[in-house]
């Protein structure tokens, strides 16, 4: 009973929203767009470099100093900002589905560039509310109702994105997507305005330098960020080249769309779910060892599918396994990374190891196509999984099995 409160209590219902809310614009100038242009016939060489659109997400630790600093006159600091930033998301989403991809790839670049940015807002805000709205023991879950928020507006966009526009123009699906951003926005003219005990910056001296001070003097921080860069590293690392490697085996396309995208989904769902509840259990420290455990086993699966060959029942065996074991680990490593944030800086501080988190997908998923050719999948995947352990030994260091 007191299990069932907690999952279905406000803080954890404005969790998921907010996460579907963050995760919903993000394909819409990745993946619906590159379709639409593609549609309209739009250079290759310009839809590949369509990708630049998406820097504010690794740049936002540059405002999010400004966003700690300065309360609006309405709502509260978390709250006003986030209304204007989900407002300005709604109307940049409709404006580029008034955009002509075919007769004007720039203003449609412009267009995307201003959804990424107002995006990449709405993420410093949601993450410093959750972080100020949560208490510790509630992180664990909280993270993982967020991260399951995400992928499903993630899934909203872009699977019902592109079957829409099967049936509608483009524009008119942009539309639609900015109308699903309401609930987010209703959602945070109901929920309160969390608490500051901490107290904030009074100038952008303390908004800027303050922050980093902080951090970097608890003992351990160097050893933390180095964390962050390593514990998904080997998981991400693989997963760069999981489709090339499913075609490769002989799995055809509709097999892969069936069981790696659809089936995956819902186990990465599950994952994370039970993964939130566990952390209630035994808390993110000791979290973070089983999960990173299982993340690893499942990266090894991969060499025994590649083994096996063309096995519709061990790819959805291993699918199974990979995005269950991933889900608890994402929603470990996103509560973790909340927990270490000092209440006074959230956003900024956040922002910072959230930007870091996204370093490996770019920097170590580039070489994986090299290792790959050259080692063969058997010992690439291999190789991904070792790749894990100087993560899970920083375990020892950063997060004792006792919280």
């Amino acid at each position: 009973m007191k299990m069932l409160k907690a999952i279905f209590s406000r803080k954890m219902l404005v969790s998921f929203i907010m996460g579907f809310a963050c995760g919903l614009p993000l394909l819409l100038t990745i993946s619906v767009l590159q379709a639409w242009m593609k549609e309209e016939g739009v250079d290759l060489a310009v839809i590949g470099m369509m990708a630049l659109v998406g820097l504010p997400y690794t740049a936002k630790f540059i405002w999010a100093p400004f966003l700690d600093r300065f309360t609006l006159p309405f709502l509260g600091r978390r709250r006003g900002w986030l209304l204007i930033a989900q407002t300005a998301l709604i109307l940049s989403i409709a404006g580029l589905g008034m955009t002509s991809p075919g007769k004007s790839p720039w203003m449609v670049a412009f267009a995307a560039f201003l959804v990424t940015f107002f995006s990449a807002s709405q993420d410093i805000v949601v993450d410093a509310y959750r972080r100020e709205d949560l208490t510790d023991s509630e992180l664990g879950l909280g993270s993982s109702l967020y991260v399951n928020g995400y992928r499903v507006g993630m899934l909203l966009a872009s699977g019902g994105g592109l079957i829409m526009a099967d049936h509608m123009p483009f524009s008119m699906v942009y539309l639609i997507m900015a109308a699903c951003m309401l609930p987010g926005v209703l959602t945070t003219l109901l929920t309160p305005e969390p608490d500051a005990p901490m107290g904030t910056p009074k100038n952008m001296r303390e908004a800027v330098v303050d922050p980093l001070v902080e951090y970097f003097s608890r003992q351990g921080a160097i050893w933390m960020l180095v964390f962050v860069l390593l514990y998904k590293i080997g998981d991400t690392m693989a997963s760069a080249m999981t489709t090339p490697f499913y075609l490769d085996i002989g799995f055809s396309k509709t097999e892969i769309g069936t069981v790696v995208k659809l089936f995956g989904f819902w186990a990465t769902i599950i994952g994370s779910l039970i993964g939130g509840i566990l952390m209630l259990k035994i808390g993110i420290n000791r979290s973070l060892w089983v999960f990173g455990f299982l993340q690893a086993v499942s990266t090894a699966g991969f060499a025994v599918l590649a083994k096996i060959g063309h096995s519709v029942p061990a790819l959805a065996g291993v699918i199974a396994f990979e995005n269950l074991s991933g889900g608890m680990g994402t929603a470990a490593y996103t509560a973790f990374m909340a927990s270490i944030t000092n209440r006074k800086f959230t956003a900024t501080q956040y922002a910072l190891l959230s930007s870091l988190m996204g370093v490996p997908r770019v920097m170590a998923s580039a070489p994986t196509g090299y290792f790959a050719k050259h080692l063969g999948w058997v010992n690439f995947f291999i190789i991904c999984t070792l790749i894990a352990i100087p993560g899970m030994l920083l375990l020892l260091k950063i997060a004792p099995k006792k919280d």
